[in-house]
């Protein structure tokens, strides 16, 4: 059974990264990266003034434009994009080998139709996981080598959070952790929708107009929409941000190393896990009972 599903994932992988869109993902993010850090490069003096206008006379020790905060400023932006670009792909998964005829051969082989809708979802997980360390890479590493270190500057609605530059890596890393839980929350969503199709642009088109009205209604000021934004998987994937945020001591002052609501980040991350698991059996289900056509 391990080594059949090795077998699998090893093909399923073959097939994502021969198509030629899985490497528009790749150089979207890259290209988008690029042109902010080029834009901040030239302007960021502008951007920073920017910022200290809008809080007054505040002293601001360090760097104010630095690798950790132009890394901050493209994830707000990119982790709004790249779910769009994971829907490329997973949502292409069974729907796409529907209209080429070739999900009927698949399945009638000696193994389990639950073994294939896995493997081609963990190889969907791959391909999420790459997607991301390259995001990463780019994002904070390449950040980080062209604007130099120091302390993060972030400013709150309502207050300021400065972090240490020798406290804010390892926060990075915790949040690139729970952005890849948010995207593979995605990429179920876009399977369950492809197994309910015959073709790749209904469920591609399903899944990011999803996103997007959910990620909508999470902005509305409305009590009914408010009423339920603690169920849309939109209003949890953007919870990385409340690993840049300290908790603080009876005298106002930040404490090093720790997380302000870590219970809100724990309980974001059940929701996501929770979305997973009912989108991939409720999968399960549907490719198991479907009668295979073409």
């Amino acid at each position: 059974m391990e080594h059949n599903m090795w077998q699998l994932l090893q093909i399923e992988l073959y097939k994502i990264f021969r198509r030629p869109r899985t490497y528009i993902a790749f150089g979207a993010s890259a290209a988008l990266i690029i042109i902010l850090q080029f834009g901040l490069k030239v302007d960021g003096s502008e951007y920073a003034s920017f910022m200290l206008q809008s809080i007054g006379n505040f002293d601001v020790q360090g760097k104010l434009l630095n690798g950790y905060l132009v890394c901050f400023i493209i994830l707000q932006l990119m982790l709004v994009h790249v779910p769009l670009l994971v829907t490329l792909i997973a949502a292409d998964m069974i729907s796409g080998e529907a209209s080429h005829g070739t999900l009927r051969m698949l399945l009638s082989k000696p193994i389990s139709r639950t073994s294939v809708v896995m493997a081609k979802f963990y190889a969907t997980c791959v391909y999420t996981f790459l997607l991301l360390v390259w995001v990463a890479i780019l994002a904070l590493l390449v950040s980080l080598l062209i604007f130099g270190k120091s302390d993060l500057f972030l400013m709150r609605s309502e207050y300021i959070v400065i972090i240490r530059k020798d406290d804010i890596f390892w926060r990075y890393i915790c949040a690139f952790c729970f952005a890849y839980i948010s995207l593979v929350t995605v990429a179920a969503l876009g399977f369950f929708l492809s197994s309910l199709a015959d073709n790749s642009i209904g469920p591609i088109v399903a899944t990011m107009s999803i996103i997007i009205l959910f990620t909508v209604l999470g902005t509305l000021n409305i009590p009914v929409y408010k009423a339920i934004n603690p169920y849309l998987f939109t209003t949890h994937m953007v919870v990385w941000k409340d690993f840049f945020d300290e908790k603080v001591n009876v005298s106002n002052e930040a404490i090093a190393g720790t997380i302000e609501n870590l219970p809100s980040i724990i309980h974001s991350l059940l929701v996501l896990t929770v979305y997973i698991i009912v989108l991939m059996g409720a999968t399960v289900w549907v490719v198991r009972k479907k009668d295979i056509l073409s």
